[in-house]
């Protein structure tokens, strides 16, 4: 049986290829899911496993202490050295997942003092390097900064005025920032904060995971799914319907050469005017007296009215699509509320068990706000998590 238009032929061919786009989108969102769900998880698995075991002994050019562990090495480091006086700040146990920096020169101020082997230890970091060694010491450490565009790392400590730090290959900084921010929190017996930190951030990356699309059917064909182009085509042929118009009637119309007039560039005179040789009628010099003269006086226009112009636009709404409350809650960013006010169920709609939850305040994708945020099982009656609510 032949498949005539009322099944439509062609709403069986869009359909096809519009589930194509889905799935092709959904396939690639979903492996970039599972490539970060999984550094995270590797991640994780190295902080809480971090400072165990030393493992053999990596034969380094490097005397240890008799409690000192080595955790990571890299050659082809090189020692830089900062040319003017700078404040770096603290150091910070914060995992930074921003990936490997693309510059590969150094930035300005910086000069190269010499190039060897970096090693990662958990007592101090160390380059052994051509011209000698250098130590950073973590109980000694005062500043330390990651350069976000190029693998420079800056260190400053005690016994020395000027910061200096490490320019690494770039396939190994994001390795080595890693692996020092676990050493020195290791150090300062504050590895559980960098555990605890990257289980939070696997929790908000399940939050984000791609949803599988909804199945489109020939039914949702439009008739413009026939045009080629679909309804880019139909929207450039609506624009030059309405330009085509427009153009011609800001043109000038035609005129006929038969009725072309020319008009003079003299004053008009009197013998050019028919009626000027008529002969005017007698008139009395009573009649002429009473007669008021009458002078042609250039009539002023008024001026075109202006339309008067409305109130001056309302301030730009700072709650960013939140309901406006009194609590200052909103979708903007700031920090996470943990403990939202008793009365937010007046302003947001809460949803079942809200007041059960164990994390912080979100927005789930019915509209609803939860205490789940945080949690693996998020909006889990909600059709997942839309977005964070902050104060």
């Amino acid at each position: 049986m032949t498949k005539t238009d009322s099944t439509g032929t062609w709403r069986y061919r869009w359909a096809h290829r519009r589930n194509e786009r889905l799935r092709q989108a959904y396939r690639a969102a979903e492996s970039a899911w599972r490539q970060r769900d999984g550094e995270l998880r590797r991640l994780r698995a190295v902080a809480a496993g971090f400072g165990g075991d030393p493992g053999p002994d990596p034969g380094l050019p490097l005397a240890l202490a008799p409690d000192e562990r080595v955790h990571w090495a890299v050659p082809a480091a090189r020692l830089v050295e900062v040319r003017h006086a700078v404040v770096l700040p603290a150091p910070e146990l914060t995992v930074t997942l921003g990936g490997t920096p693309r510059r590969t020169r150094r930035p300005d101020g910086v000069r190269v003092a010499d190039t060897g082997l970096a090693v990662v230890t958990n007592r101090r970091l160390v380059l052994l390097g051509g011209r000698g060694r250098r130590d950073w010491a973590y109980g000694r450490m005062t500043g330390l900064a990651h350069d976000p565009a190029a693998p420079v790392t800056l260190i400053q400590v005690l016994d020395r005025r000027a910061a200096s730090g490490l320019l690494l290959p770039p396939a190994a900084a994001a390795e080595f920032r890693f692996t020092l921010t676990l050493a020195f929190a290791d150090a300062i017996e504050q590895r559980p904060a960098i555990v605890a930190q990257l289980d939070e951030l696997i929790a908000e990356h399940a939050q984000v995971r791609p949803f599988r699309p909804e199945i489109a059917t020939p039914a949702q064909a439009r008739f413009t799914a026939r045009v080629p182009g679909g309804r880019r085509t139909v929207a450039v042929a609506a624009a030059g319907a309405l330009l085509v118009p427009a153009v011609l009637l800001d043109s000038d119309p035609p005129v006929s050469p038969g009725i072309e007039v020319a008009v003079a560039a003299t004053p008009h005179t009197a013998a050019a005017d028919p009626a000027a040789e008529r002969p005017r009628p007698h008139r009395s010099a009573a009649a002429d007296a009473a007669a008021p003269e009458v002078t042609a006086t250039p009539v002023a226009r008024s001026p075109k009215p202006r339309r008067a112009t409305g109130a001056t636009p309302s301030a730009r709404d700072r709650f960013c699509g939140a309901p406006r409350n009194p609590f200052g809650y909103d979708y903007c960013g700031g920090e996470r509320v943990h403990h939202p006010d008793e009365a937010i169920c007046a302003w947001f709609s809460c949803g079942q068990d809200f007041w059960l939850g164990e994390g912080y305040l979100v927005q789930c994708r019915d509209g609803s706000v939860s205490l789940s945020g945080g949690q693996p099982d998020a909006c889990a009656r909600h059709r997942g998590v839309r977005r964070t609510v902050w104060s």
